[in-house]
């Protein structure tokens, strides 16, 4: 993987250590890429299937137990969590500057170490710049799923105390690669500046109003109310509709996590995105010991790692 020689130790398997004291905006932002690869490696047990499937399989599904059509080890991510730390490399790697023709070659390199999953939608574009070189895909109205979205906290780190404009244009950098799509990019924009938010302390009353409220103001689609959002699919609008509902219905880290991955459907990517908003809201203190230990020790060890990194590199630190 392009992020394994850099950021990845491989040792034997330790037990998780004790979260070392940080910052409130460090602990924060180490923990949204904890969240990310939790819920990530939750969710993808039950990716694909219905909530009565779940709840016939598992009851409630609330533990990293591996499995799952991809048939992962218990705490083993997918392309969720593995794309962001492609990226979050590439962006290290240019001195904190997220760049479009950078980003490209990061997914290529990431492709080409044949990930455990990889989306239609990013696999053909990523082919497609293979062939062409230009780090951009074709505007498409039909490329409006959420592997953009699941990728953009390495750059809502990277960008974080900057201006608001950074931050969008340096979300569509890296997400035109694969997702040139206005829902896509609004989606995207709208996270990352939730990430920021919270990582600032911000009241999640607040958050929804302005930053969701706003996305639902330019984008209607976007929209969700009390009826819950089971089985949603890769399109980024029913990610976010479960996501919001979960994130906004809970009151704390794992309660977020365990109602957005037994809604069933695209769960790796819902988990995933939830973690990260969940992790950056309630820091690292909130998120259950038994998940930290279950996690793969090296991909923890690259989040923490990569999440301070990303801080320092925009002068947040």
């Amino acid at each position: 993987m392009f992020w394994t020689g850099e950021l990845i130790a491989r040792t034997a398997p330790v037990r998780r250590r004790a979260m070392p004291l940080r910052p409130p905006l460090q602990d924060r932002a180490v923990a949204a890429y904890l969240g990310l690869a939790i819920g990530d490696a939750l969710g993808a047990t039950v990716e694909f299937m219905t909530p009565r499937e779940i709840r016939e399989r598992h009851g409630i599904h609330a533990d990293l137990t591996g499995g799952g059509w991809l048939r992962l080890r218990p705490g083993q991510v997918t392309d969720d969590t593995t794309m962001s730390l492609a990226l979050g490399a590439a962006i290290l790697a240019a001195g904190g500057a997220v760049e479009a023709q950078a980003a490209a070659g990061a997914f290529d390199a990431w492709m080409r170490g044949k990930p455990v999953d990889i989306g239609n939608t990013v696999r053909r574009n990523l082919v497609a710049f293979r062939q062409h070189g230009r780090p951009e895909a074709q505007p498409s109205e039909h490329d409006a799923g959420n592997g953009a979205a699941m990728r953009i906290l390495p750059v809502a780190l990277a960008c974080c105390g900057k201006p608001p404009e950074t931050t969008v244009s340096a979300s569509r950098a890296q997400a035109h690669v694969t997702h040139h799509n206005a829902l896509s990019d609004a989606a995207c924009e709208t996270l990352a500046f939730m990430v920021q938010d919270f990582l600032a302390g911000r009241d999640a009353l607040d958050v929804e109003r302005d930053r969701v409220g706003r996305l639902i103001g330019e984008f209607p689609v976007f929209a969700y109310d009390r009826k819950r959002r089971d089985n949603p699919g890769g399109f980024v609008v029913e990610t976010l509709q479960a996501v919001f509902q979960a994130l906004f219905a809970t009151e704390n880290f794992e309660d977020c996590l365990v109602d957005v991955v037994n809604r069933g459907g695209d769960a790796d990517t819902t988990g995933a995105i939830a973690g990260m908003l969940a992790g950056a809201r309630w820091g690292t203190g909130a998120i259950p010991r038994r998940w930290l230990r279950a996690l793969d020790e090296d991909v923890a060890r690259a989040c923490e790692a990569q999440a301070e990194a990303l801080l320092a590199a925009a002068g947040a630190a």
